[in-house]
């Protein structure tokens, strides 16, 4: 019976003895902490001076190891009993890619037609009765509040050309105008294009002009790695007339639809920006070319601004 007994306050000692040299270590996300040894995994790392231990790697105050991703400082282990550990964070890439930009803004028409000459012998712009009169300045007024540009851009890529400040941007997208006029405007499309002052009212009177468009811009980043910083690009933007129309709603005729190009220009260029503040983007353009053919003499060059819902 005493041997049993003996037995067990052997065991009670030893256990209680083990627990009391464990004491001084610290587990920390599986990492073991003491004042002069660090656990990690089956790594043990010990500052010089300290404790022996099998497997040990001895490194000196203030001294750096590297273990996969992860490097571990030992500073002054005496003193600040503190591992630091950070993850290495990968190189930034040279090449990103950004899809499925969408931009939301307005859109207004610069209008500097010289309309005393442009309706001379003009086949474009038509006059129909003297009541109605020849179409002029007031025949294009725009409702700025509705007048919209949306643009869907597929795909947007950045190199960077120097330390992920510089890049080069560029993608592919569409442009997309509603132009919405407050006045009887008619773009029709029979033998030959035209536009008219109609005899009536309109409750909605709208063209619309789609592009294929390629912008190309440099892009400036000012807080590199920092994406609440300031950004800024400037550039051009080539784009091709891919659809066109017209869409009318009276009391006199309901809705009514008309597809053409309408003498339209095939081709716009344009001067583009964007301006980043932290998470928020926006954009503008302006276009460098008009917005009809020039044998119309209409001369209109459509500009936009408005906000970028973007990645980066």
């Amino acid at each position: 019976m005493k041997n049993k007994v003996l037995t067990a306050v052997l065991s009670i000692g030893t256990l209680f003895a083990a627990a009391q040299s464990d004491s001084s270590y610290t587990k920390t996300d599986s990492i073991l902490v003491k004042q002069d040894t660090v656990k990690v995994g089956n790594f043990y790392i010990v500052k010089k001076g300290g404790e022996n231990v099998n497997g040990a790697v001895s490194v000196g105050n203030d001294a750096t190891v590297q273990i996969g991703n992860i490097t571990i400082k030992a500073n002054d282990l005496d003193r600040k009993p503190v591992i630091k550990i950070e993850r290495n964070k990968p190189a930034p890439k040279k090449i990103s890619t950004n899809w499925w930009i969408l931009d939301l803004g307005f859109a207004g028409n610069r209008d500097e037609t010289n309309y005393a000459t442009a309706v001379v012998n003009n086949n474009y712009l038509r006059t129909f009765s003297s009541a109605n009169g020849a179409p002029n300045k007031q025949t294009f007024n725009l409702n700025n509040g509705k007048t919209t540009n949306v643009n869907l851009w597929f795909f947007m890529q950045k190199v960077s050309i120097v330390k992920q400040a510089v890049f080069l941007k560029y993608g592919m997208g569409m442009e997309m105008y509603n132009f919405r006029y407050d006045s009887r405007v008619s773009y029709r499309k029979e033998n030959y294009p035209y536009v008219y002052n109609d005899s009536i009212s309109f409750s909605k009177n709208k063209l619309f002009a789609g592009y294929l468009s390629v912008p190309l811009m440099l892009h400036i980043n000012t807080t590199p790695g920092n994406k609440k910083g300031f950004s800024f690009s400037a550039g051009v933007s080539a784009g091709y007339l891919v659809g066109s129309r017209v869409k009318q709603k009276s009391e006199e005729r309901g809705k009514q639809k008309y597809k053409g190009d309408f003498d339209l220009s095939p081709f716009r260029t344009a001067l583009i920006g964007e301006l980043g503040i932290g998470p928020v983007k926006l954009y503008g353009s302006y276009s460098l070319n008009t917005l009809h053919d020039s044998y119309t003499r209409l001369e209109q060059y459509p500009f936009a601004v408005g906000i970028r819902l973007s990645n980066w």
